[in-house]
């Protein structure tokens, strides 16, 4: 292994290669590749950057990335930057323990991976001349992506996604498959983070 401690990748792969982060008992991170210490907004921004590195325990070298990503998302849900709706952590505390519950990780994965594809789609749509009825359509495509990845998904499982114990998390997002106060209130909400985009948009325009 080289001083700076990467994981070294075959060039011809042409792969980044994987930073190692090491976390002490006083919770300092030092990054190996730059041999100093670092916070956990500079892994954020990490991140951001597309840039790969896992995360061990100095003391017993085991890999505690998973747990060092989750805090990330906690500080940056303590900041305002508010992701997570209240109703999906609900939701996916529930599936803690649930016999499902080693597909959900695939399922969300996918997901990410889906509205990602879309992301460039949806980002001119709101920098462009923005209404309301061609930036909802795009929206409401992605929504109907979604829903058939999750069918094929619980089908590879031999899951009848018809049942009501798994019921398609997407399914009530649809036009005419929502309350009349929901589908306001997820109006209103999507309306408000579209200006915020806008707003960002702008600053950096």
């Amino acid at each position: 292994m080289a001083s700076h401690e990467k994981t070294s990748t075959n060039a011809a792969d042409d792969k980044p290669e994987i930073i190692t982060i090491k976390k002490y008992a006083n919770r300092r991170l030092y990054n190996t590749a730059t041999s100093s210490y670092v916070t956990l907004e500079y892994l954020a921004q990490m991140v951001r950057n597309n840039e790969e590195f896992v995360v061990c325990d100095a003391k017993t070298g085991e890999d505690i990335t998973r747990s060092v990503l989750t805090q990330i998302i906690f500080e940056e849900e303590n900041k305002g930057q508010n992701l997570l709706p209240v109703n999906f952590l609900r939701r996916l505390i529930r599936y803690y323990g649930d016999s499902l519950q080693s597909f959900v990780p695939s399922y969300l994965e996918m997901s990410m991976e889906s509205f990602q594809k879309n992301q460039e789609t949806i980002r001119q749509s709101i920098s462009g001349a923005f209404s309301e009825a061609p930036g909802f359509k795009i929206f409401e495509d992605v929504t109907r992506q979604n829903m058939a990845m999750f069918e094929q998904g619980m089908k590879m499982f031999g899951v009848d996604s018809s049942n009501s114990a798994f019921s398609n998390p997407w399914a009530s997002m649809m036009p005419g498959n929502e309350t009349q106060d929901s589908r306001d209130a997820e109006i209103t909400a999507l309306k408000d983070e579209i200006a915020a985009l806008k707003a960002q948009l702008a600053d950096k325009g």
